[in-house]
């Protein structure tokens, strides 16, 4: 542990003053609790949240760049295209393997 760190639990209180770890007081435990009570009491309702998550969705979704028509069919022509020569060259490296492990092998 460096200095840095070391300076930084004391001033937290996680260490005293000679390096050693420090009790836990019983108030930091207690105010630790009463804060996470505090958050969860101010956590709105499942349901809100999960309204809340769908318009932002929303929201986000309206700002997509969404293409036209014409740009999705020249995608398409493009993916099918390449898909077809790259399984056409799948298939002539296993044909071209398959001959050569026949002819490696002798049968």
């Amino acid at each position: 542990m460096n200095r840095e760190t070391k300076r930084l639990l004391q001033r937290q209180g996680q260490l005293g003053p000679d390096g050693t770890p420090a009790a836990p007081s019983r108030e930091r435990a207690i105010s630790a609790a009463r804060v996470a009570a505090a958050e969860k009491a101010d956590r709105p309702s499942l349901p809100r949240r999960v309204g809340e998550y769908l318009r932002e969705v929303r929201n986000e979704l309206v700002k997509v760049a969404w293409p036209g028509r014409t740009e999705v069919i020249k995608y398409t022509i493009v993916v099918f295209f390449t898909i077809v020569v790259l399984t056409a060259i799948v298939f002539g490296l296993d044909a071209l393997f398959a001959k050569a492990v026949l002819v490696l092998f002798g049968k």
